[in-house]
Formats: structure tokens, sequence, C-alpha cells
């Protein structure tokens, strides 16, 4: 079964290449989402595999949202540009924080490194 991601960034080009990035990878991309509401109502389809948020969307900070998926045990990869990694990690040890700009690579490591730590 190909494992889902959702990603949630407002940036449009930023978006679409996360987008790319992890669909060539193989995974399935639920989204991009621009704002916390239409990421939220995404997640009340189906939880996600793993979860990429850039933390300042359109209509908001996804911090509700990451605690939400953190109670069902998703892993969550913040991706930001604004908010600095000690800031993130103190409030989500558990989570990754990979500051924008992120090359694909680092990404795929972080997505890769994520869903292996899930499955043990």
């Amino acid at each position: 079964m190909v494992q889902r991601i959702l990603v949630a960034e407002d940036e449009p080009m930023v978006a679409f290449d996360l987008c790319d990035t992890v669909e060539e990878a193989g995974y399935e991309v639920e989204g991009p989402f621009s704002g916390v509401s239409s990421a939220s109502d995404a997640c009340e389809d189906g939880t996600p595999d793993l979860a990429i948020l850039d933390i300042t969307l359109e209509d908001g900070e996804v911090f509700a949202l990451a605690e939400r998926l953190k109670a069902e045990n998703v892993p969550i990869i913040f991706h930001s540009g604004h908010h600095s990694k000690e800031d993130v990690e103190a409030r989500f040890p558990e989570a990754t924080t990979l500051i924008k700009p992120c090359p694909p690579a680092e990404m795929l490591g972080a997505v890769n490194g994520a869903l292996e730590g899930k499955a043990t």
C-alpha cells in the first residue's frame, strides 16, 4: 500500500515543488493545502501516514493541527522559513524541522526517516 503524505504549504511554488518531490519518490500526496482549515478537513477524510507542514498558512498557524496529528501518532515534518528550528523543536521535540529553502534530497531523507521511525 502506498503511503499518504499530507502537504500544507501556502507558497504555490514551494507547495508544488514539495508535492512533485514526494510523488516522484513514490508516495501519494494529499494536497497541497494552503490553509489550516482545508488541511484539517482532509484529515477528517483519513489520517495521513505523515504530514509536511509549513507553520504559517493563509488562515493561521498549524500548531493545533500538529497537536491533533501528534495524538494520532502521525510523524510531522515542519517546513518553515519564519520560525527557528529551536523554537519548533521545543514545542514538538519528536517532529523534524527543516528550514526553507530545503533541498529535495534533504526533504526525502526526512520523509523516509520519519516513516521508518513510525514503522518501528
